[in-house]
């Protein structure tokens, strides 16, 4: 930061919370009538928050969720940044690098190897070491027809539940899934109700759709197969009837089927659409026509950051065994920089990492590690763009068949 200024970093007290809303309106063009502004201030409440401050007026902010993350074989916890914001006459002048500068600090301070976010706009963030970890397709269903599958859908009876009641029901089976796929975020009850229910959101009405409703898979008193989150929208002067996905989580194929038969299905409706759904989602094979199943975008989703890498490295599982020299470039945590020895027996063994002065078997900067590190990206990948150099022949391939996951990951709720 331009210390010439009079720019100065500070926590955000509950006093300024009103400005820190506003600050954030202002920054992402948002208007505000006052039921959101109130749901915004109790978001950020609960949340640890570094500002910028021009003498009295705020003039930047970075907010911290405290969450752990599901990572390959394990959960870690993570600075989940939201709210991150620079006032348009206060740009160019060190805010955004002495926030994210004081983050890493609190990160070492408090054990929390992983940093995460999503960014409103990518060409930031990769200089600050995060890269794009997880991505997801956005999924449209035909529905003018009933939805034509290959396999059959589970028999067990679908039923809506009240939505009060859902983090209760849900909760395990979403749990459970954490171990299943990296990406996603252990959630208590505080958050279903927040950022995933929308029971203290004022906005139950988005761009003409309805309510949030909620579908399961299974007999009452019994544990749940599946379940969806979906809104449903009238025909009008947007076009027909459409359902949006909002989540969706299945303990097995035949469950999803069940599921997504039941939202095409939907009456009054011609289209379903799911916003955020894993590349790899079985929809893709076991819909008769694809034709009436198409993914229609594909985006990055959670950009990650290892802010301890030899922390991050250590508590993952690995799919194989790997004894292999890595020359990490990390230029803001100089602790991660170096050539370090990565060593592992294979699956459910515990991995080490320690420094080394032997020659390096692969080079890559920090942000491709992160963006490896899920097992959504194989490294190959950044070697052939030029991004990751291999000096030892096989070595990448070896790094790779390590990281393997037998589901990519994937991150769909934008927190």
């Amino acid at each position: 930061m331009d210390h010439g200024t009079e720019l100065t970093l500070r926590d955000i007290d509950e006093a300024d919370l009103d400005r820190a809303v506003d600050l954030t309106a202002l920054a992402f063009h948002r208007k505000l009538d006052d039921k959101e502004h109130a749901f915004q201030r109790a978001v950020l409440r609960d949340t640890t928050r570094i500002g910028i401050y021009d003498g009295g007026t705020l003039a930047g902010m970075a907010a911290v969720h405290h969450l752990r993350l599901a990572v390959p074989g394990a959960q870690l916890p993570c600075a989940a940044l939201d709210f991150v914001v620079v006032a348009p006459t206060h740009r160019r002048r060190g805010a955004l690098t002495a926030m994210i500068e004081e983050t890493w600090r609190r990160c070492a301070a408090e054990g929390l190897p992983l940093a995460c976010l999503w960014a409103s706009e990518s060409a930031i963030y990769g200089r600050y070491g995060f890269g794009a970890a997880t991505e997801a397709y956005r999924v449209d269903i035909d529905a003018t027809r009933p939805l034509a599958l290959r396999i059959d859908p589970d028999p067990r009876p679908l039923r809506l539940l009240d939505r009060s009641e859902a983090p209760a029901v849900l909760g395990p089976l979403y749990e459970a899934q954490l171990a299943l796929s990296a990406g996603r975020f252990s959630r208590d009850a505080a958050w279903w109700r927040r950022h995933v229910l929308d029971l203290e959101s004022p906005d139950d009405d988005d761009d003409d759709y309805g309510p949030l409703r909620v579908v399961v898979l299974g007999a009452a008193g019994t544990p749940p197969g599946g379940y969806a989150l979906y809104r449903t929208r009238g025909s009008g002067d947007d076009g027909p009837g459409a359902v949006a996905v909002e989540e969706m989580a299945a303990e097995s194929a035949p469950a999803a089927a069940a599921l997504w038969s039941y939202l095409a299905g939907i009456d009054l409706t011609a289209g379903v659409r799911a916003w955020a759904r894993p590349a790899d989602d079985p929809l893709l094979l076991f819909a008769a026509d694809r034709d009436q199943v198409r993914v229609t975008r594909q985006e990055p989703c959670l950009w990650l950051r290892l802010v301890d890498v030899g922390a991050a490295l250590t508590a993952r599982s690995w799919a194989a065994p790997l004894d292999l020299v890595l020359a990490v470039r990390d230029t803001a945590l100089p602790a991660n920089d170096g050539r370090f020895r990565l060593t592992a027996a294979g699956p459910g063994a515990t991995a080490s990492w320690a420094p080394t002065g032997d020659e390096p078997d692969v080079s890559l900067d920090v942000r491709e590690l992160a963006s490896c590190y899920l097992g959504g990206v194989p490294v190959r990948r950044f070697v052939q763009a030029g991004l990751v150099t291999e000096h030892t022949q096989g070595a990448v391939r070896t790094l790779d068949a390590a990281l393997v996951t037998e589901r990519l990951p994937f991150t769909g709720e934008d927190y």
